[in-house]
Protein backbone atom coordinates (compact mmCIF):
# COMPACT_ATOMS: atom_id res chain seq x y z
CA UNK A 1 0.00 0.00 0.00
CA UNK A 2 1.18 3.75 -0.47
CA UNK A 3 0.66 5.10 2.84
CA UNK A 4 2.39 7.80 4.62
CA UNK A 5 4.16 5.09 6.62
CA UNK A 6 6.82 4.39 2.98
CA UNK A 7 8.75 7.20 3.58
CA UNK A 8 12.39 5.67 2.06
CA UNK A 9 13.50 7.66 -0.54
CA UNK A 10 11.29 10.44 0.78
CA UNK A 11 13.18 14.49 1.35
CA UNK A 12 12.07 16.93 3.86
CA UNK A 13 12.07 15.36 6.84
CA UNK A 14 15.14 16.53 8.12
CA UNK A 15 18.18 14.61 9.67
CA UNK A 16 17.62 11.66 11.76
CA UNK A 17 18.49 12.70 15.67
CA UNK A 18 21.05 10.27 16.64
CA UNK A 19 20.75 10.35 20.44
CA UNK A 20 23.63 10.08 22.88
CA UNK A 21 23.46 6.98 25.30
CA UNK A 22 19.85 6.53 24.15
CA UNK A 23 17.96 3.85 27.25
CA UNK A 24 15.82 1.26 25.36
CA UNK A 25 12.98 2.71 26.72
CA UNK A 26 12.33 6.09 27.66
CA UNK A 27 9.36 6.33 29.65
CA UNK A 28 7.83 2.86 31.62
CA UNK A 29 5.00 2.55 29.47
CA UNK A 30 6.61 1.86 26.44
CA UNK A 31 8.61 -0.98 28.99
CA UNK A 32 4.75 -2.00 29.30
CA UNK A 33 3.52 -1.79 25.22
CA UNK A 34 6.55 -4.12 24.31
CA UNK A 35 5.51 -6.52 26.94
CA UNK A 36 2.14 -7.18 25.58
CA UNK A 37 2.71 -7.02 21.73
CA UNK A 38 5.26 -9.74 22.77
CA UNK A 39 2.30 -11.15 24.82
CA UNK A 40 -0.13 -11.55 21.77
CA UNK A 41 2.33 -12.53 19.55
CA UNK A 42 3.19 -15.58 22.04
CA UNK A 43 -0.59 -16.40 21.70
CA UNK A 44 -0.49 -16.47 18.07
CA UNK A 45 -3.42 -13.72 17.38
CA UNK A 46 -1.57 -11.98 14.96
CA UNK A 47 2.12 -12.00 12.96
CA UNK A 48 4.72 -9.99 12.40
CA UNK A 49 3.28 -8.70 9.39
CA UNK A 50 -0.44 -8.81 10.64
CA UNK A 51 1.38 -6.21 13.16
CA UNK A 52 2.91 -4.20 10.65
CA UNK A 53 -0.46 -3.55 8.45
CA UNK A 54 -2.14 -2.64 11.57
CA UNK A 55 0.73 0.43 11.63
CA UNK A 56 0.25 0.96 7.97
CA UNK A 57 -3.27 1.93 8.66
CA UNK A 58 -3.00 3.99 11.14
CA UNK A 59 -4.87 7.68 9.97
CA UNK A 60 -1.82 9.50 8.38
CA UNK A 61 -1.78 12.73 10.50
CA UNK A 62 -1.85 10.42 13.57
CA UNK A 63 1.20 8.51 12.41
CA UNK A 64 3.17 10.97 11.55
CA UNK A 65 3.13 12.89 14.48
CA UNK A 66 3.06 10.07 17.04
CA UNK A 67 5.79 8.01 18.17
CA UNK A 68 7.17 4.69 17.94
CA UNK A 69 5.73 2.95 20.94
CA UNK A 70 2.55 5.01 19.98
CA UNK A 71 2.32 3.16 16.50
CA UNK A 72 3.10 -0.34 18.86
CA UNK A 73 0.22 0.73 21.05
CA UNK A 74 -2.02 1.89 17.99
CA UNK A 75 -1.47 -1.19 16.32
CA UNK A 76 -1.90 -3.74 19.26
CA UNK A 77 -5.21 -1.99 20.24
CA UNK A 78 -6.18 -2.61 16.34
CA UNK A 79 -5.73 -6.40 16.38
CA UNK A 80 -7.37 -6.83 19.68
CA UNK A 81 -10.40 -4.90 18.23
CA UNK A 82 -10.36 -6.83 14.99
CA UNK A 83 -9.96 -10.30 16.73
CA UNK A 84 -13.11 -9.66 19.21
CA UNK A 85 -9.97 -9.72 22.21
CA UNK A 86 -11.59 -6.44 23.18
CA UNK A 87 -14.38 -3.69 22.37
CA UNK A 88 -13.15 -0.41 21.93
CA UNK A 89 -15.53 0.84 24.46
CA UNK A 90 -14.25 -1.37 26.77
CA UNK A 91 -10.76 -0.10 25.95
CA UNK A 92 -11.55 3.28 26.44
CA UNK A 93 -13.23 2.90 29.83
CA UNK A 94 -10.00 1.34 30.71
CA UNK A 95 -7.89 4.14 29.44
CA UNK A 96 -10.85 7.02 30.74
CA UNK A 97 -10.41 8.51 27.26
CA UNK A 98 -10.56 8.00 23.44
CA UNK A 99 -8.37 5.24 22.02
CA UNK A 100 -7.33 5.51 18.56
CA UNK A 101 -7.64 2.53 16.14
CA UNK A 102 -6.49 2.15 12.92
CA UNK A 103 -8.44 2.47 9.46
CA UNK A 104 -10.01 -1.13 8.62
CA UNK A 105 -8.34 -3.07 6.15
CA UNK A 106 -9.22 -2.24 2.51
CA UNK A 107 -11.58 -4.95 0.59
CA UNK A 108 -9.17 -6.89 -2.04
CA UNK A 109 -5.76 -6.32 -1.79
CA UNK A 110 -3.52 -8.27 -4.90
CA UNK A 111 -1.71 -11.18 -3.75
CA UNK A 112 1.35 -11.88 -5.71
CA UNK A 113 2.18 -15.28 -6.73
CA UNK A 114 2.31 -17.32 -2.98
CA UNK A 115 5.06 -20.63 -3.38
CA UNK A 116 8.44 -20.09 -5.50
CA UNK A 117 9.62 -22.90 -6.89
CA UNK A 118 12.52 -25.60 -6.23
CA UNK A 119 14.99 -23.44 -7.05
CA UNK A 120 15.49 -19.16 -6.75
CA UNK A 121 14.65 -17.62 -10.04
CA UNK A 122 17.39 -15.37 -9.91
CA UNK A 123 20.99 -15.84 -9.10
CA UNK A 124 24.01 -13.80 -7.98
CA UNK A 125 25.28 -11.08 -10.13
CA UNK A 126 21.23 -10.90 -11.86
CA UNK A 127 19.86 -8.23 -13.25
CA UNK A 128 16.36 -7.01 -12.05
CA UNK A 129 13.96 -4.60 -12.09
CA UNK A 130 11.70 -4.37 -9.79
CA UNK A 131 8.03 -4.81 -10.62
CA UNK A 132 5.99 -1.56 -10.61
CA UNK A 133 2.95 -2.57 -8.81
CA UNK A 134 0.90 -0.90 -6.01
CA UNK A 135 -1.05 -3.25 -3.63
CA UNK A 136 -3.77 -2.17 -1.61
CA UNK A 137 -2.55 -4.42 0.88
CA UNK A 138 0.40 -5.14 2.69
CA UNK A 139 3.89 -5.39 1.16
CA UNK A 140 7.54 -4.82 1.75
CA UNK A 141 8.54 -3.56 -0.96
CA UNK A 142 9.46 0.29 -1.05
CA UNK A 143 7.75 2.72 -3.31
CA UNK A 144 11.10 4.71 -4.38
CA UNK A 145 12.75 1.84 -5.88
CA UNK A 146 9.83 0.33 -8.11
CA UNK A 147 10.43 0.01 -11.54
CA UNK A 148 14.19 0.38 -10.71
CA UNK A 149 16.56 -1.64 -11.96
CA UNK A 150 19.40 -3.38 -9.69
CA UNK A 151 21.81 -6.30 -9.19
CA UNK A 152 21.45 -9.10 -7.13
CA UNK A 153 24.03 -9.03 -4.42
CA UNK A 154 22.71 -12.60 -2.69
CA UNK A 155 20.26 -14.96 -2.49
CA UNK A 156 18.41 -15.26 1.12
CA UNK A 157 16.86 -18.46 0.89
CA UNK A 158 13.29 -18.67 1.53
CA UNK A 159 11.10 -16.54 3.74
CA UNK A 160 7.07 -15.78 4.18
CA UNK A 161 6.24 -13.57 1.95
CA UNK A 162 4.87 -10.43 3.55
CA UNK A 163 2.26 -9.60 1.29
CA UNK A 164 0.61 -12.95 1.92
CA UNK A 165 1.04 -14.02 5.45
CA UNK A 166 -0.38 -10.37 6.70
CA UNK A 167 -3.74 -11.64 5.15
CA UNK A 168 -3.94 -15.22 4.85
CA UNK A 169 -2.20 -18.07 7.04
CA UNK A 170 -1.51 -19.65 3.36
CA UNK A 171 1.42 -21.51 3.12
CA UNK A 172 3.71 -18.57 1.44
CA UNK A 173 7.60 -19.11 1.42
CA UNK A 174 9.44 -17.58 -1.36
CA UNK A 175 13.02 -16.65 -2.46
CA UNK A 176 14.58 -13.30 -1.47
CA UNK A 177 16.87 -11.36 -2.53
CA UNK A 178 18.89 -8.65 -1.28
CA UNK A 179 19.51 -6.43 -4.56
CA UNK A 180 21.88 -3.13 -5.01
CA UNK A 181 20.51 0.16 -6.72
CA UNK A 182 22.59 2.46 -7.55
CA UNK A 183 22.02 5.92 -6.00
CA UNK A 184 21.46 7.81 -10.00
CA UNK A 185 19.01 4.71 -10.94
CA UNK A 186 16.77 5.91 -8.04
CA UNK A 187 17.24 9.40 -7.57
CA UNK A 188 18.86 10.68 -11.24
CA UNK A 189 22.15 12.01 -12.35
CA UNK A 190 22.76 14.72 -9.44
CA UNK A 191 22.66 11.81 -7.16
CA UNK A 192 26.68 10.78 -5.92
CA UNK A 193 27.60 8.50 -8.83
CA UNK A 194 29.56 5.91 -6.42
CA UNK A 195 26.37 5.84 -3.82
CA UNK A 196 24.08 2.28 -3.72
CA UNK A 197 20.95 1.60 -1.60
CA UNK A 198 20.72 -2.49 -0.88
CA UNK A 199 17.27 -3.73 -0.36
CA UNK A 200 16.13 -7.13 0.91
CA UNK A 201 13.27 -8.00 -1.97
CA UNK A 202 11.31 -11.12 -2.55
CA UNK A 203 11.19 -12.51 -5.46
CA UNK A 204 7.27 -11.58 -6.63
CA UNK A 205 8.76 -8.39 -6.54
CA UNK A 206 11.33 -9.02 -8.86
CA UNK A 207 11.73 -9.46 -13.04
CA UNK A 208 14.45 -9.64 -15.61
CA UNK A 209 14.31 -7.12 -17.74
Amino acid sequence: MNGVHDLGGMDGFGPVDVEANEPVFHEPWERRVFGLVSAVSAQRLSNTHTFRHAIERMDPAHYLTSSYYEHWLTALTTLLVEKGVATRSELEARAGGRVPVSQPVRPGPVVLSAVSAAAPRFTLGSTVVVRNAHPLGHTRCPRYVRGKRGIVTRVDGLFPLPDVAAHAGDRCDQYAYNVRFAAQELWGNTADSDAAVYVDLWESYLEAP
